[in-house]
């Protein structure tokens, strides 16, 4: 009997005890972790990923898909303006543009004359679904994408470039 009295006692006296972290014990692990992460994010590199790059691609796509569907459509000519030192491209029809980041080389390989006239830095659409063709490039460490335009069907493609 007294035996279990004093395990009772034992038991009581640990379960009395605080357990559980303070409150500025968690302050100070989180002070530590945020000056932690303000000293590695800043290293952390901030470049377009092969993914983006893939998706710039294909927002391009879309974009002179739209302007060739809208020639078709409405049976006129759409100039889409590329301009590759701004690296921007602007549709002819909405207005809509993609601009790309500083770290992507830009490329554009476009008509000097189309239908009869000065195009420079612009690929036509026209009512017949045919096009000024061009092709523009993008780039970035080691990976890269051409969004070419068929000149004679107006057909748009994307098509990975391996760069050494």
């Amino acid at each position: 009997m007294a035996r279990q009295a004093i395990l009772r006692a034992a038991r009581a006296k640990r379960g009395s005890g605080e357990h559980g972290f303070a409150l500025i014990e968690i302050l100070c692990v989180l002070a530590i972790i945020g000056l932690l992460a303000a000293i590695i994010l800043p290293a952390v590199p901030r470049t377009t990923s092969r993914a983006r790059l893939e998706s710039y691609a294909v927002e391009m796509a879309a974009l002179l898909k739209a302007d060739r569907n809208a020639a078709l459509r409405r049976h006129v000519a759409v100039a889409t303006q590329v301009d590759a030192a701004a690296r921007l491209i602007r549709s002819g029809v909405t207005g809509r543009s993609v601009r790309l980041p500083g770290d992507v080389a830009v490329q554009a390989v476009l008509a000097n004359r189309c239908a009869g006239r000065l195009v420079d830095r612009a690929i036509d659409f026209f009512p017949s679904g045919m096009s000024c063709g061009g092709v523009i490039a993008l780039a970035r460490a080691g990976v890269g994408y051409e969004v070419r335009v068929n000149w004679l069907t107006g057909g748009i493609e994307i098509v990975p470039q391996k760069l050494l």
